[in-house]
């Protein structure tokens, strides 16, 4: 946060199985923040957001990836809208990889794809690719378990791959270099049951 110019006004502790955020809303609005950052689910963090829009809170909410979800609107409704969620999948990506996966989705499901199943679909992909690259130097099917790990190990870290997340690679720890980030604003209609997520360029 400091390496950003910003400065921490305060920091308050919840569960994610809490209901009653009066206390932490409270703390958090009598700073006067320029911002509140919410980490959280869909179930504790709609909570808390629609606390703080009800004591009164009108500046901008910014929400971690456990409230990339549209499980968030039901919770609370309205008062969703205007929230900026940070996400590591945008349905809008382009690229061969993702129309794919968005067609085949929104076919299936009759909804825009969430960011965890382009990660789920992602995690697959990226295992059937490295596993063909390995294939095509010696048959998998013949390499006792063991080797194939390491070989599957050492295929992973040296790949790049085009997914529905854009390209993707991986540090030699192991630790995923995603090239494209999302931010997305909760947009809830007229009715404040429904929403979605409108994607900021």
């Amino acid at each position: 946060v400091k390496e950003m110019g910003l400065e921490l006004a305060t920091g308050q502790k919840f569960l994610t199985t809490d209901t009653d955020f009066q206390s932490q809303a409270t703390n958090a609005i009598n700073v006067k923040p320029d911002l509140i950052i919410i980490s959280g689910l869909a179930a504790d963090g709609g909570n808390l957001i629609k606390q703080l829009r009800e004591l009164g809170y009108k500046g901008v909410i910014i929400g971690g990836n456990g409230l990339n979800t549209s499980n968030v609107f039901t919770v609370c409704k309205a008062l969703c809208d205007g929230v900026l969620i940070a996400q590591a999948y945008s349905p809008e990506y382009q690229n061969e990889v993702n129309k794919a996966f968005r067609d085949a989705y929104r076919a299936q499901f009759k909804k825009e794809p969430p960011q965890f199943s382009a990660q789920a679909f992602t995690g697959v992909q990226v295992f059937v690719e490295s596993l063909k690259a390995i294939n095509a130097q010696s048959k998998v099917k013949d390499k006792p378990l063991a080797e194939l790990r390491t070989k599957l190990n050492q295929q992973l870290l040296i790949g790049k791959y085009d997914t529905p997340l854009g390209e993707i690679s991986f540090t030699p720890e192991g630790e995923i270099n995603q090239k494209e980030f999302y931010v997305a604003r909760i947009k809830m209609e007229a009715d404040g049951n429904n929403g979605r997520f409108e994607f900021l360029k």
